[in-house]
């Protein structure tokens, strides 16, 4: 049996901004695993298995007298586009199809099936891909892996700009920039799957970042999950009617996440804290302009909690629940700031950084 692991992210700054080409993001992967094991079917029948997505409810939304099916929270839906895409790729490269099972483990959600919001389905969709071209024997490279896999989620989720692929595939700490994803559009209706992989993507950017060695990131989680897509969708349909302040939001981010990477290049914990409550603020004002909720009461609660201990703290991600991220020095009094965030029903997540290693 072959088994491959893809880690789970968190985003540190630059969120919705990156949706956009030439907007960085700041995405560090942690130690909190989707595995998928594979191994050749005892039949003529394949299987694909996992005992947490088992129980995975079916989203619906009403488009004037019809009912849409909103698949783009079930997993099965980027396995299935992941193992379609890794294969019509190994066909391309002249490799002989066979029956198999998979096997699909999860630590990226709590022990009541509830999502941390750490990238659930980028992390199976990039562990999928990993799993089939080794079953296959073919040679993966970082960037085969994550544009394999970008491909793959793209197809389903429809919108993002695949950071959370990027972070599960590179590891560490990374700067991003998206792709331009109407030229992807176009090379895949126009040539082969193996042609499009091996091009440079105009506006993709992946920086590997080293972090001050004095600094810590805390993170917490405020027990209510959220869904990014549909908050994505949501402001994806307003960028017109704010197209003036859409485009400041967009400067601003960009200008915020370029000093925070200086920050980690300085190793200067000081200005990456300040860009963090800068990127917070715009994250607010991003909010109202949309009329969405990101920075919900309790991740407020777990920001001024963390402010009170000289941490700079924001919501992560699209918001609206999940986690909120916390950067420290590390003479900080963590014991205490967590013992805080408890009082307050926001539960600690002890995860530790991913280094990523191809293991073939």
């Amino acid at each position: 049996m072959i088994t491959e692991k893809a880690p789970g992210k968190l985003y540190i700054a630059g969120e919705y901004a990156v949706l956009e080409q030439d907007c960085p993001a700041i995405l560090v992967a942690l130690d909190q695993y989707v595995r998928v094991s594979i191994k050749p079917s005892s039949s003529d029948t394949g299987l694909i298995h996992s005992k947490q997505y088992s129980q995975d409810s079916i989203h619906w939304v009403r488009r004037g007298s019809k009912i849409v099916i909103d698949n783009r929270d079930n997993p099965f839906e980027y396995i299935l586009s992941a193992i379609s895409f890794t294969e019509r790729y190994c066909l391309e490269q002249k490799v002989k199809m066979d029956v198999y099972d998979l096997f699909v483990n999860s630590d990226l959600d709590s022990a009541d099936g509830k999502k941390y919001g750490l990238g659930s389905s980028a992390a199976v969709t990039v562990a999928t891909v990993k799993a089939i071209l080794r079953f296959y024997g073919v040679q993966a490279s970082k960037d085969l892996i994550y544009k394999l896999s970008t491909i793959s989620h793209y197809s389903v989720q429809g919108n993002g700009s695949a950071g959370d692929i990027a972070a599960s595939v590179y590891g560490g700490w990374i700067a991003y920039q998206t792709f331009n994803k109407l030229w992807l559009k176009e090379e895949l209706a126009s040539k082969s799957l193996s042609a499009v992989v091996g091009e440079a993507w105009p506006g993709l950017k992946i920086q590997q970042l080293v972090p001050p060695k004095d600094m810590e990131l805390l993170i917490g989680w405020s027990q209510q999950p959220a869904s990014t897509s549909r908050l994505v969708d949501k402001t994806n349909a307003n960028k017109n009617n704010l197209r003036t302040e859409y485009a400041k939001f967009l400067a601003d981010s960009r200008k915020c996440v370029l000093q925070m990477i200086r920050g980690f290049e300085e190793a200067n914990i000081a200005l990456i804290q300040k860009q963090i409550g800068i990127n917070r603020r715009l994250l607010q004002h991003f909010a109202a302009i949309n009329n969405i909720a990101i920075e919900i009461p309790r991740l407020t609660e777990l920001i001024e909690i963390a402010n009170k201990f000289g941490g700079a703290a924001k919501t992560s991600g699209a918001g609206n629940g999940d986690c909120g991220i916390v950067i420290v020095n590390k003479d900080t009094d963590i014991d205490r700031l967590r013992k805080e965030w408890v009082k307050n029903n926001i539960l600690p997540l002890e995860f530790h950084i991913h280094q990523s290693e191809l293991t073939y």
